[in-house]
């Protein structure tokens, strides 16, 4: 596996993301960050697992907040992606990988319990797989703009398009994606700052790679596991959340679909705030505020 990593240099100056870099090695040789901010000794581990084609650094603002509240946050970036290493194949990347990737940071390594996961958009799948496969150490799910695909649904042509895009185009600018799915205007620091973990385009495999992963037919070679942990969700009782955004044009007809089949998510609150596929960057406080009460709870 031949692995890239982005310099340092790349990350001086990102705006508002003071956090100290962590990283473990998830298997030999490569390595994954993580920030880990609040304190170690309080219950609840809030986990913020990012999509695509972001790094935790979608999550800043939401760090800062839960954070201070006393809460314990861990947000990794997913392999390929932030601070991270990135395998230059897309061949390199798969779900069981990634899975295996987040068991070791966040299982084996951090020894998390107690923990309050909240997922979007890819992590939101990577996040409910790996919830199922260790229920004991999660407490709670708090999906934003999120879902788990078998490749039984209706086809949606916005993720057959993103599909494409990501597979085909030549051109890939991703503060420009990110800015563009979010409902406010990002500043120019911004949108540099979901560029820089790609140098150039060897170091974009991850990003691309990712939509091919998840199904969108139901003979899709990953459509068995993601309907045997649908059969799990469908037996969780633990407190499921839901926090979509008003305009989100990629997953709003996805939350009804859980709100039936997850017990969990009976006699819970479900939010709805102003912003587009990327809640973070549209309703930061809103969205921490929602993380607090439910960790209060």
């Amino acid at each position: 596996m031949d692995i890239l990593r982005t310099p340092d240099s790349r990350f001086d100056g990102i705006p508002d993301y003071p956090f100290a870099a962590h990283y473990h090695e998830v298997a030999a040789g490569l390595r994954m960050h993580f920030v880990d901010e609040g304190p170690r000794q309080t219950g609840t581990t809030v986990v913020m697992l990012h999509g695509e084609p972001s790094w935790s650094y979608l999550y800043r603002k939401m760090i800062s907040k839960v954070s201070a509240a006393g809460i314990r946050v861990v947000a990794p970036d997913l392999i390929g992606f932030g601070k991270s290493d990135k395998p230059a194949a897309r061949g390199d990347y798969s779900i069981e990988r990634h899975l295996q990737w987040l068991t070791s940071l966040l299982i084996d390594h951090l020894q998390l319990q107690d923990i309050t996961l909240v997922g979007q958009d890819w992590g939101s799948t990577l996040g409910l797989r790996l919830a199922v496969a260790h229920p004991g150490r999660f407490d709670r799910i708090i999906i934003g703009n999120g879902m788990l695909l078998t490749g039984d649904e209706p086809r949606r042509w916005l993720i057959s398009g993103w599909r494409w895009f990501t597979r085909f185009s030549p051109w890939f600018p991703v503060g420009l994606i990110v800015a563009g799915a979010s409902g406010r205007r990002l500043r120019a620091q911004e949108r540099a700052a979901y560029d820089a973990p790609f140098p150039d385009a060897r170091y974009q495999a991850g990003a691309r790679a990712f939509p091919a992963l998840i199904p969108v037919t139901p003979d899709n070679p990953q459509s068995d596991a993601q309907r045997r942990a649908w059969q799990q969700l469908a037996q969780w009782q633990k407190p499921f959340i839901t926090c979509f955004s008003d305009a989100d044009p990629t997953t709003a007809c996805y939350r009804d679909d859980m709100l039936r089949r997850i017990p969990g998510a009976r006699d819970q609150t479900h939010h709805t705030l102003r912003g587009r596929h990327f809640l973070q960057e549209d309703s930061p406080g809103e969205f921490a505020d929602i993380i607090i009460g439910a960790c209060a709870v």
